[in-house]
Order: structure tokens, then C-alpha cells, then sequence
């Protein structure tokens, strides 16, 4: 496989592709836009079998630049979003130094612009330094060049239930949403990495209770509630967090959900060997847990899938497993697993897949107006041709990604993107 961007041939004829709800189409695209007819002297593709999907977005992507370059870049890091057949990224806040004003937010929107192979979106952190005790200039990140919608101080969570008022309140005239990473820190302190279970006595490792998400999803929807603002809860990974936030739908509290590809389809089962690949906050849970996500996901409790891609460097992971680093590579290996999860198991259907992959991430993170759309003249061409039937055994050496702390090397999973475009440019193809 490789990943290229074309910036020489803009003009293309897909030919004979499906559309998500199994309608044939051939797609035109010129000057960055699909088109109502063929352009002259277009490339022909022939897509006979393929699905034709709006690019995918991300809400949830580390970047590391700038600061840890060593793990990745935003070059490197979308060219992983590339080949996962992601269009458009949003880049958290936890870089070094963190973006936590209005001019590191329009840095990081420069890298995009210089370096992306899709559209990268800042993120801006909540609290100055991700410290948890002061606020950031949220109302100037927004009203900057980079028009930050999304805050989050993800790593980390907004413990003081007051803080978290105030910049709930913040964002609501700013049309934002805050983005919470869900852990009580009384209840999963530091040394907490493993599911509190059997298991994590079994291995000696700190346990992380599923309780240390339910209580803080608890409080935050109530939060929501009261200042009639919009929450998004990071990474769900509990069945307890999963009814806290089927709970304040079924209140009106305006709160969305997002789940991970690992937390799809991982369990702890993979920390037998303590393998720091595997370690990630947070942690891998059990099928109890993994069910309830699932169905979550299928049934709209969960809005998104969030790819919580967190390249590491190796001497970051190369570690006791309670010292190693947190996090998976996930980019790449998104659109493969919910497939696997998902979508062969009947759960969802491929018009659900955009919604949870494509248009619901855009409109929260409110790139709606460019990014996850239907796939009609005059629309930008941000797209992905999928192959539903090919599969592969993944290969960590092979990923665009700085990094290697892939959780999926040596599985045999969907192999499906064919070919992506970003603003009628190929920013990949095999």
C-alpha cells in the first residue's frame, strides 16, 4: 500500500461505484468539487464493487507536534488519517507546549495547511497548561484564525466540578462544546491501568474501575444540564457510562458520545502478556463492557467513533507496563475494525457507518459545512472508495505513522480503503 498526494491530477471519473444506501453512481470531480458531468481529460477510476463514503472525520487525533515530533507529525500523522480514509481530523490539545491560546491554535492550523494530507481542526484545551485550575482563552481561540469549536483537556480530566460550570458557561455563546476525558481521580488515581477485575489482581496492577467513569459522566450531563450547554464525553468505555449517557438523552441534557476503535473490539484479555501496546487509558474492559458499547453504538447512544489515535515513541512504551506511556495507534485501522465489529455482524449498516464515522463527527465539531457530506454536485469532493470484501493481516511496519504501538499488528482484519480524496486531491490509493 502507499499513500501519496497528487497535486498534478485533479480531475477524475469514478466509475461504477455504490453509494452507502446500495445506490449505483459515477462521481465527477474538478477543481476540488464533485461536478454534474465529466470533466475533459479526467483520469477514469473504475470502482465496480467499491462503496463510495463521505471522507471520514476524527474528533479525537494526537498529532504530538509540535513537541513530540519524535512520535509523530501532523505530515505523518495524516498520512495515517489518509489511509484510514479520513478527510478531516481534529488535533487534541496536549501537545508541548499545549494549545492553550488563540496563537498555538493557529500554528497547529498552519501545520494543517502546510503539511496535512486532510483537513486538520485545532482543538484547544480547557484549563491553561491542562493543569486543571485556571481557564484557557477559550473566547479568543474561537474568535481566532483557527475557529476552535472543541475543547478538551483529554489526558486529563476537568476534576473541579466548578471549573467545569464555568467553562461549560464559556462555551455555550460560542457555539462550542467541551470535550471531557471521564475519570475521577480519587476513584483511578496515577498508577491506575488495568480494569478493575479479576484480572487486575490476577497481574498486580492498579485498578481502574468502571465507577471512575460512570460518576464523572454523572456529574458533567447534570452540569450540561444546568448551564444548557453542549458536553461530549471522550472515549466511552463502560456500561455505567453508557447509562449515564442514555439517561440524559432521554432528558434533552444536549451531550454527545464517542467510542474507540480498540474499545470495540479489545478486552483484557490482551494484558495476559503485559505487552505496553496494550495499555491505554482508558483501559481495555471486559466483554461486559464491550457488549454495552457495541450496542450502544448500533442503537445512537453513542454518537461517534473516535479513533484516540496516541502515537508513542518506543522508548515511551518500552517500560514496565504501570511505567509505559497510554495509548494506541488508530487511524488506520478504524473504518477495518468497526467494519469487523459492526458492520459484518449486522449491528450497523453502511448509512448508519457514515453517520457515526462522517456527518455526526462533522457536526459536532462543526466542520459540517465542508466535511461529511452527501455526495453530490457541488459538494466537496472529500471521499473514500471502500472495498467491503478485502481483507488483510495488518502490519505495523508498514503504517504511515511515526510510531509503531499498533494493538492490531498480526490480526487479520477488513483491508477496505481503496483510495481517499481530500478536496478532489488523492491523498491516498493502493
Amino acid at each position: 500500500m502507499t499513500t501519496q498526494t497528487d497535486q498534478t491530477s485533479q480531475t477524475y471519473v469514478i466509475a461504477g461505484a455504490r453509494l452507502a444506501d446500495g445506490t449505483p453512481t459515477d462521481l465527477f470531480i474538478a477543481d476540488g468539487m464533485l461536478v454534474d458531468q465529466a470533466p475533459r481529460g479526467a483520469e477514469r477510476i473504475d470502482a465496480e464493487g467499491l462503496l463510495a463514503l463521505p471522507g471520514l472525520v476524527d474528533l479525537h487525533t494526537h498529532l504530538r507536534q509540535p513537541g513530540r515530533e519524535d512520535a509523530e507529525t501532523v505530515a505523518t500523522g495524516t498520512r495515517a488519517a489518509a489511509r484510514g480514509g479520513y478527510t478531516a481530523v481534529f488535533a487534541m490539545a496536549n501537545t508541548q507546549p499545549v494549545t492553550d491560546d488563540a496563537e498555538k491554535a493557529e500554528w497547529i492550523k498552519l501545520l494543517g495547511e502546510r503539511d496535512g494530507s486532510c483537513f486538520v481542526q485545532p482543538i484547544g484545551a480547557v484549563t491553561k497548561g491542562l493543569k486543571g485550575a485556571e481557564l484557557a482563552e477559550m473566547g479568543l481561540m474561537a474568535r481566532s484564525g483557527a475557529a476552535v469549536r472543541v475543547f478538551s483537556d483529554d489526558g486529563m480530566c476537568v476534576q473541579d466540578p466548578l471549573l467545569m460550570r464555568r467553562a461549560l458557561e464559556w462555551v455555550r455563546p460560542l457555539r462550542g462544546v467541551i470535550a471531557q476525558h471521564s475519570q475521577d481521580g480519587s476513584l483511578a488515581g496515577p498508577g491506575a491501568c488495568c480494569h478493575e477485575s479479576e484480572i487486575s489482581g490476577r497481574l498486580g496492577l492498579g485498578g481502574w474501575p468502571a465507577v471512575a467513569e460512570g460518576v464523572i459522566i454523572a456529574r458533567d450531563v447534570q452540569l450540561a444540564e444546568l448551564t444548557r450547554s453542549r458536553l461530549h464525553v471522550c472515549h466511552i468505555s463502560t456500561a455505567e457510562g453508557v447509562e449515564m449517557v442514555r439517561w440524559a438523552k432521554k432528558r434533552g441534557i444536549d451531550v454527545t458520545a464517542e467510542v474507540t476503535p480498540h474499545h470495540l473490539l479489545l478486552g483484557t484479555r490482551e494484558l495476559e502478556g503485559y505487552d505496553t501496546t496494550y495499555k491505554v487509558n482508558p483501559p481495555l474492559r471486559t466483554d461486559e463492557h464491550i457488549e454495552a458499547v457495541r450496542e450502544a453504538l448500533a442503537d445512537g447512544t453513542i454518537d461517534v467513533v473516535g479513533t484516540d489515535h496516541a502515537p508513542h515513541a518506543a522508548q515511551d512504551k518500552d517500560h514496565a507496563f504501570v511505567d509505559a506511556r497510554p495509548g494506541m495507534l488508530g487511524l488506520e485501522q478504524a473504518l477495518a475494525v468497526v467494519m469487523e465489529t459492526m458492520v459484518e455482524t449486522g449491528r450497523m449498516d453502511w448509512e448508519t457507518l457514515v453517520q457515526r464515522m462522517s456527518t455526526t463527527p462533522a457536526r459536532i465539531g462543526g466542520v459540517d459545512a465542508f466535511q461529511g457530506q452527501a455526495l453530490v454536485p457541488g459538494s466537496a469532493a472529500n471521499l473514500v472508495l471502500v472495498d467491503p470484501t478485502a481483507r488483510g493481516t495488518v502490519d505495523r511496519e508498514a503504517s504511515a505513522s511515526r510510531s509503531r504501538n499498533n494493538p492490531y499488528h498480526g490480526r487479520e482484519l477488513p483491508d477496505p480503503v481503496v483510495a481517499t480524496f481530500w478536496k478532489g486531491v488523492r491523498t491516498h490509493s493502493r
